[in-house]
Formats: structure tokens, sequence, C-alpha cells
């Protein structure tokens, strides 16, 4: 099998459900930047003991950003066709988050000042697939899906991310004032 196609040689990529869109359009920004966060949340895996807690919930967060993608990748016509939870962002999705959020923070003390990124490579890392799912958000909140959950799934994925990354430090924080 090829792995590539032509079909995107005259700068269009084609959609869930059928539809082609330019690669510059607004739901492939989205699906570009959360592209990027997917392996940034990788790389950060990968600093991560196999079968860890932090590995295991990564790969079932680098598994949700795909249904996300896929329900952002689908025309307006279409949303019909998606499936909750499978190609469609569902609001327990972004709950799962709340409660790994309110989980990991009882474990962890987090700071109540700025954090100086990099105590350590997971944490780095971890700081870096933070902003990364940041910026996929700040282009969603431009590309306004009906009755969606992306935005709220986006903003609540990189709080998680965020204390995940406390969590990988361990209790000892080294925040903005400790870096003076």
């Amino acid at each position: 099998m090829k792995i590539y196609t032509r079909d995107g040689d005259d700068g269009t990529t084609g959609l869930l459900f059928g539809g082609r869109v330019p690669k510059s359009s607004d739901p492939i920004e989205v699906n570009g930047a959360v592209d990027e966060a997917q392996a940034a949340l990788g790389w950060a895996r990968s600093l991560q003991p196999a079968g860890s807690e932090l590995h295991q919930l990564m790969i079932h967060l680098e598994r949700d950003l795909w249904v996300l993608m896929a329900e952002v990748a689908t025309l307006p016509k279409n949303r019909d066709r998606l499936t909750p939870g499978k190609s469609s962002v569902t609001w327990p999705m972004v709950e799962f988050l709340e409660s790994e959020i309110d989980r990991l923070s009882m474990i962890v003390p987090m700071p109540t000042e700025f954090v100086v990124p990099g105590e350590n490579q997971a944490s780095a890392a971890l700081d870096v697939a933070r902003t990364v799912v940041r910026r996929a958000e700040r282009i969603a909140v431009g590309y306004p899906l009906p009755d969606s959950h992306v935005v709220a799934y986006l903003n609540r994925l990189s709080d998680l991310v965020w204390t995940m990354a406390r969590y990988a430090e361990g209790p000892e924080h080294r925040t903005a004032r400790e870096s003076q």
C-alpha cells in the first residue's frame, strides 16, 4: 500500500463523511494544532515507564484526540452522522478530564504560584504538550461547532496536562519566586 494518494496536491484535503476543503481552512488549522498536541503527548508518554499511571492516561488522551479530530473534520451538513464518543466529543469525556485533575491534585499538592517548567524531562515534555493544547484551543474558539464540546474538552485537557506535569515533578515545584 502506498502512503501517498496525490489527492492533496491541489491544496485540499478530504473530510470525514466526504467533502474536501483547502488545507488552510479553519477545521484543518484546528486539527493541525490538535495533531501537534497529540504528538507532544506521545513524546511525553515516551518518557514515562510503560504501563505507569501517566503512561496509561496519556494513551487514553491521545485516543480521545482522534475522536475530537473526527468531529472537527466533519462538514456541518454531516454532523448528524457522528457517533458520540467515537467521532464526536461528549460531555462525559470532559467530565473524565475534570475527575483526573481532581484525582491527581489530591495526590500531589498543586503549587499556588507560577511554576518554572523543566524540573525534569517528563514534566518539561508535559508543559510543552500543555502549550500546544492551549494553542489548539485558541484556534478552535475561532471555528465554532454547533452543539460541540470540542472547546471545553481542549480547555480541560490543557488543565489536566498542567496537573500531570506537576504530578510528574512530585511535591517539589520550582516556583518563579524560588528561581530568582
